[in-house]
């Protein structure tokens, strides 16, 4: 037989009453959660910090994933709630956790005052806009977490860039170089940003002997004293306050090549460790994409 309301069919000894079931034009209106996105744009990312978690964006997330009920936001109404009542696929894709964590950080942002954050950066604000340079390109946003770049919006340089905007403390550079293990939070990323970063840098400066020219040449790179005995160093500066040493050994007397990386003391003051190691993993993705261009791989 067929629902009058609907017409959908409905299997035999499955006729209950319609007040015993949920009605069909309610199940038409639930909507499939797809993404935190989705949830994101239902809260009214005031950050009340209400249900405990420290963000919307947080709260969000915790929904997609199965963590938390949509209805434990105090600030939405039960109809509002309804169509969405335990829809969510729970799972978040590389892209997907990428671009939350970009608007995360730009609803952050528009609590930031920008001109008092350019002062502590090295970066300059005009109008309503902040403009930072990395490698020497301008990157600029507003308080509403709109990006313009004379170079290409990559997440894994936005995500460093708008933390570094938030948190940095002003800091003055020491000047003292130090392994990301050497900062105060980098022992338990050291293993993962060895793999990830030097391990393959080390691989490409072997195979591309001209990688550190087209750091100079593309990335603003400056060739200085040599340290650590090493046959290169090379410092680049992705952020102002935030520069990289890069230390290079080439192959020798039967002894393989050496590469390592090295922050100044202070990074930590300027960026959380994991946007470090974001930092340093996208330049590495870079490198890889230039080593490709010229078919060295």
């Amino acid at each position: 037989m067929q629902c009058e309301r609907c017409q959908t069919m409905i299997e035999p000894g499955e006729e209950k009453s319609l007040n015993d079931r949920v009605p069909c034009e309610e199940k038409s209106r639930m909507i499939q959660l797809t993404n935190p996105m989705e949830i994101f744009k239902l809260l009214d990312r005031s950050n009340c910090k209400k249900c405990n978690e420290l963000t919307c964006m947080a709260f969000a997330a915790a929904v997609f994933k199965g963590q938390r009920q949509l209805s434990e936001c105090p600030r939405l109404e039960s109809q509002d709630i309804e169509p969405y009542a335990g829809k969510s696929e729970g799972r978040v894709t590389n892209e997907q956790e990428l671009e939350f964590m970009i608007e995360e950080l730009k609803t952050r942002l528009a609590s930031v005052d920008l001109c008092s954050a350019a002062g502590k950066i090295g970066a300059r604000f005009s109008g309503s806009e902040l403009t930072i340079k990395i490698f020497g390109k301008n990157f600029s946003v507003n308080s509403k977490g709109d990006l313009t770049a004379d170079i290409h919006i990559h997440p894994w340089v936005t995500i460093p860039v708008l933390n570094h905007i938030i948190e940095s403390k002003g800091t003055l550079l020491s000047g003292k170089w130090v392994a990301l293990r050497g900062l105060k939070n980098g022992e338990t990323w050291y293993r993962l940003f060895e793999q990830r970063c030097e391990k393959p840098l080390k691989r490409l400066a072997d195979m591309h002997t001209g990688l550190f020219e087209d750091m100079i040449r593309v990335f603003n790179g400056k060739q200085v004293e040599n340290h650590y005995s090493s046959d290169v160093s090379l410092v680049l500066r992705p952020l102002p306050r935030v520069p990289i040493l890069i230390c290079y050994s080439k192959p020798e007397d039967g002894f393989e090549s050496n590469l390592n990386v090295f922050f100044d003391s202070t990074a930590e003051d300027h960026l959380n460790i994991e946007s470090i190691y974001f930092l340093a993993v996208g330049l590495m993705r870079m490198f890889e994409k230039i080593a490709r261009r010229h078919s060295f791989q």
